[in-house]
């Protein structure tokens, strides 16, 4: 019987496989082409190519190509060269050469396979044969720009993205679930219904909000500071920069350096934008003397942070170089600490239901201490080992089912992640809830206990909606622009059918928003039939159409979205059915 593990090594040689056979076609439609690299990822695999004039028009050709090598039934040979050879076999080769060449450096095997009369440079593994391969499972799905090795001081290439899956059903249900998600994608509906925008003129990565955007952003936050005061969060404000020695003090010169931006000289001394919060609260904190009655101290702040993310991997507001965060760091002892940390795991799923948020995951990211670059300067590993404890313990307690990862912890502490995918299945976090041993000691960072004796306070760095930007993306896509009545910017559109039902038309605006209802009258000489779908295009929740009949009966003529017409309504029951909805946030 083959088990979960047998099965997703299956299909990741399987993916492997065809982006040899990927290389091997393209090979021999363009001849003088430069081979990079070509993995296995999440639901398929790439090959990069330099030297290589493509276009999509190509990928069909390239796919009947690759079912024709799978036909021939070609066996995949390992074997391992030495790098003499591997000079001889990979001449005009520069990508795969450099590649040997650190092996060889590295004291490394140098590893080959073989299908057929394609060679490359590969560790593995791979299918057997390509008689394994089921060519109705695949696809070439696009292309796309990419550094070689990720550097943007190196050469672009051109990668060939492809999808694979064991049965053709499987591919056909995955390109069915992406051409949903390619209509839900954040950034064609932040374009359509005007959120957000980005700017080359301003930078890559760096959003720039728009009034629509902007006023859900604005909500997002209002809901989560009043949520956040009424459980004894205190709100602060740090600047978006700080002096060289507050990051070398923290740890973030030593092991976040290469995902911040270059550093500012003013007046002979060195600034760094902030790529997090954490060591401007503990300034805060420790400004003055804490008693442990004090205990627990929660700063929270939504903090703007710039980080320095590569070209390749920025995406909407999944991945940006300026955002603001959710954040929050408690100062407490151990007797509050399990608390604190259950009480944050609770907070999440109620929050989430709001925005009906369902499909993610809690996941235990502990250390690898085997990884000395990440975790080498750790003294004390038992305070790593108690902290990853309580963690588990609270989860545990919880009932919430969870996985663990060795290696996914921070360089300053053990962290609870919550994991969701996004619309086209590509894991991202959502939130983190973090305990921290490391930075009192570093910022001195203490607390007088009942004996009036110092001790260390521990941190728990949280960050429930993790940034609002990256979580606004989230809520855009889960719910396909559809965004709950309280949260749109425009709640209700009123349509009069001709222009006199225009001062009618004009008294419900009135009434709407003599009750704080966002309504508007689009200013527009289309027919009733096309106001209409503009308005449902916009993905607004009420479409409210007048005509006499409305204006004899004082009612309106109600669209709800996503379920139709619901009929004429009195605009006092309007207005009660409305801020019912609104109140209670419904979904």
């Amino acid at each position: 019987m083959v088990n979960n593990k047998q099965k997703k090594q299956s299909i990741e040689n399987i993916r492997h496989s065809l982006s040899h056979l990927l290389a091997a076609a393209v090979l021999e439609k363009f001849p003088k082409a430069k081979l990079g690299i070509g993995p296995a990822i999440e639901n398929g695999f790439y090959y990069d190519f330099g030297d290589i004039k493509i276009s999509d028009a190509d990928l069909p050709e390239l796919e009947k190509k690759i079912r024709e090598l799978i036909k021939q039934n070609l066996k995949f040979k390992k074997g391992t060269i030495s790098f003499a050879e591997t000079k001889k076999l990979f001449t005009g080769q520069p990508y795969k050469l450099e590649l040997a060449k650190e092996l060889n450096k590295n004291k490394e095997k140098i590893s080959v396979y073989q299908s057929g009369d394609f060679i490359d440079l590969c560790a593995g593994p791979h299918v057997a044969s390509s008689s394994e391969i089921n060519p109705d499972a695949f696809k070439l799905t696009k292309l796309a720009g990419a550094y070689w090795r990720g550097d943007e001081k190196n050469k672009m290439l051109t990668r060939v993205y492809g999808v694979a899956f064991e049965t053709k059903k499987g591919l056909e249900d995955y390109l069915k679930m992406l051409e949903i998600a390619e209509k839900c994608d954040h950034r064609v509906l932040g374009e359509k219904l005007n959120l957000f925008m980005f700017d080359e003129e301003i930078g890559k990565g760096l959003p720039l909000w728009l009034p629509n955007g902007y006023f859900v952003l604005v909500r997002l936050e209002n809901f989560m500071r009043e949520l956040e005061e009424k459980n004894g969060y205190k709100h602060v404000l740090t600047p978006i920069l700080a002096k060289e020695d507050l990051y070398k003090k923290s740890g973030h010169l030593t092991h976040y350096k290469d995902d911040m931006y270059a550093p500012i000289e003013i007046e002979n001394e060195r600034y760094y934008l902030k790529p997090m919060n954490c060591p401007h609260h503990h300034s805060i904190y420790k400004r003055s003397k804490h008693s442990y009655r004090e205990l627990p101290l929660r700063l929270a702040e939504f903090g703007n942070v710039h980080r320095y993310e590569r070209s390749g991997v920025l995406s909407g507001l999944i991945r940006v170089r300026g955002f603001t965060q959710n954040d929050s760091h408690i100062y407490t002892d151990e007797t509050n600490l399990e608390k604190e940390i259950t009480d944050i795991i609770k907070s999440i799923p109620e929050i989430y239901d709001i925005f009906g948020i369902k499909n993610y995951w809690f996941r235990l990211s502990l250390p690898d201490f085997k990884n000395k670059e990440k975790y080498g300067d750790i003294k004390n590993k038992k305070m790593w080992e108690q902290g990853s404890d309580i963690l588990k313990k609270a989860l545990k307690n919880s009932g919430h089912k969870f996985v663990e990862a060795a290696g996914e912890a921070t360089f300053y502490g053990p962290k609870i992640d919550i994991q969701t995918k996004n619309i086209y299945g590509k894991e991202d976090s959502l939130s983190t809830v973090q305990v921290d041993y490391y930075s009192a000691s570093r910022f001195n960072l203490y607390y007088t206990d009942k004996d009036n004796k110092e001790k260390p306070a521990i941190i728990i760095h949280r960050a429930i909606m993790g940034s609002f930007d990256r979580f606004m993306a989230f809520l855009i896509e889960k719910t396909c622009g559809n965004l709950p009545l309280w949260l749109s910017p425009v709640q209700a559109v009123i349509l009069p059918i001709g222009e006199k039902q225009n001062s009618y038309a004009e008294k419900i605006l009135g009434e709407l928003k003599k009750e704080n209802i966002r309504a508007e009258i689009p200013d527009s000489n289309e027919t009733l039939g096309k106001r209409i779908r503009e308005a449902e295009l916009k993905k607004t929740p009420y479409i409210l159409v007048v005509g006499d009949k409305e204006i004899a009966a004082n009612s309106v003529s109600i669209r709800q979205r996503g379920k139709g017409d619901l009929g004429a309504l009195k605009l006092e029951k309007l207005i009660e059915k409305l801020k019912k909805e609104i109140s209670e946030k419904t979904i």
